[in-house]
């Protein structure tokens, strides 16, 4: 079955959610939300904000205890962004605020849906080098099959408090809640990567200049790997908050990976999509210990 909310008390699915919750509070979690998703078997749990360090360890610590409580049901989590094609994949919503003396500075009353200028150079800064970035906010060959806005999955460069094909949401909030929600952040990409350079890029990169008398066209970003590795490559930007070496070496892990699967995607799910998927990688590197 799917569509939101869609599983009964008794459901595997609904028992998978429940123990997966109690584990993760047992951690410590704030959880705030749990519930099935619109594909069928697809699930969201949704915990509080942290520090940004610990809030990337509490993602990679969410996928262990999802894979851990699957398992022990006889079944296998997996956080593929785009496991079959027809129906909606996974992402991984990426809210974030900045905080100065204990205050919200994405927070302005009066400013445009109640986020401040600081808050509104954040998103302008991201538009601007949204395409640079994406190899690190989408890593594997997979990834771009996810971003399809006919399945809730945005691949414009844009914001809005109400299109879901924007790559940035802004949620209805308050004072205390007022964030950015950054929803174009693939399931499989490194959680503490992706932090780093959406706050570098936040608070070093360049603004995006929007005219405010002739609506600027649409842009999309990287409709595949390839892609996505070519404007990564050709970056000064990445260099500048990577490291030339750093950046060079992981462009050349994804060209590796990207050369295992046929540069069109196709309608259907590639065995080299999941095979030599970083994650598969690394848990079979991992049981060898």
């Amino acid at each position: 079955s799917g569509g939101y909310y869609h599983s009964l008390p008794m459901d595997t699915l609904r028992q998978f959610i429940d123990k997966s919750a109690e584990a993760q509070r047992a951690l410590g979690f704030k959880n705030e939300k749990d519930h099935p998703e619109v594909a069928p078997s697809q699930f969201e749990m949704n915990f509080s904000y942290a520090d940004v360090v610990r809030a990337a360890d509490h993602v990679q610590l969410y996928k262990l205890i999802c894979r851990q409580t699957a398992r022990s049901m006889g079944h296998t989590a997996t956080f593929l962004p785009k496991p079959f094609v027809g129906i909606n994949g996974s992402g991984m919503h990426t809210n974030f605020s900045l905080s100065k003396n204990g205050k919200n500075i994405f927070y302005e009353a009066k400013g445009k849906d109640g986020l401040s200028d600081v808050a509104w150079d954040f998103i302008l800064k991201l538009l601007n080098h949204a395409s640079e970035i994406c190899l690190v906010l989408n890593s594997s060959v997979n990834a771009y099959r996810r971003l399809d806005p006919h399945f809730e999955a945005p691949n414009q460069v844009k914001v809005s408090a109400i299109d879901r094909g924007s790559m940035i949401r802004i949620p209805m909030a308050n004072e205390r809640t007022a964030r950015i929600e950054l929803r174009s952040v693939a399931p499989d990409a490194n959680p503490y990567l992706v932090l780093y350079t959406m706050l570098k890029t936040g608070f070093e990169g360049e603004r995006l200049e929007k005219n405010e008398t002739t609506p600027d066209p649409v842009q999309y970003l990287p409709s595949d790997i390839n892609d996505a590795i070519a404007l990564f490559n050709s970056s000064k930007f990445i260099a500048e908050i990577l490291g030339e070496d750093s950046k060079k070496k992981y462009a050349s892990f994804k060209q590796l990976v990207a050369d295992r699967s046929p540069k069109e995607l196709g309608t259907r799910v590639k065995a080299s999509e999941v095979l030599f998927h970083h994650e598969v990688t690394n848990q079979l590197l991992w049981n060898q210990f």
